[in-house]
């Protein structure tokens, strides 16, 4: 699917992941510095959300946003993915109070953000990940998707919400923006 950035195109590497489908393993760093990998959160219903930089007023509002989802839904884990270093991350969450959520780094490499289908290779912001919402259940399937349609956009949580709420008897939605 075509993203924009303030209306240009910008280009993506990688395969999205489909629903249903098993999601790509992964080794992100956490803010002590140590790798944290899809098998970590085993039997956990987790919700990865994926952002260019905590320091950006978008991407600070939607993980405020997910802090508060994470405080409401205690059943669920909630991931914060970006390629900002983990002492940024830390800083961060600590200055804005937010204790719900767990942050991870792309900072060795940007390996989660091809093998998710959301590096971006082109135009001012290459090399970061694009903004998604994925959804993953107990087993590592996919059962959401958000991939946001311009970057500087919010994801749509509501739809979100929709899914959760149905719980593990939803059927799968795909939202593509």
């Amino acid at each position: 699917m075509p993203i924009t950035l303030r209306g240009k195109p910008v280009q993506l590497s990688g395969r999205l992941p489909v629903l249903a489908e098993a999601v790509a393993s992964f080794k992100l760093i956490n803010t002590a510095l140590r790798e944290r990998l899809l098998r970590h959160y085993a039997s956990q219903r987790l919700l990865i959300s994926v952002v260019p930089s905590l320091d950006t007023s978008v991407c600070a509002a939607s993980t405020h946003r997910l802090n508060h989802l994470a405080a409401e839904h205690p059943e669920l884990t909630v991931l914060v993915v970006s390629a900002d270093l983990p002492f940024a991350q830390k800083r961060f969450c600590e200055a804005e109070g937010l204790s719900h959520i767990e942050t991870l780094s792309m900072m060795r490499d940007r390996q989660f953000a091809e093998d998710y289908g959301l590096l971006i290779t082109s135009g001012p912001l290459a090399g970061l990940a694009a903004r998604a919402l994925l959804l993953v259940d107990g087993e590592g399937r996919l059962e959401y998707i958000d991939l946001v349609s311009e970057v500087t956009e919010e994801p749509d949580y509501e739809a979100l919400l929709r899914i959760l709420d149905k719980g593990n008897e939803a059927s799968p939605a795909r939202v593509t923006g």
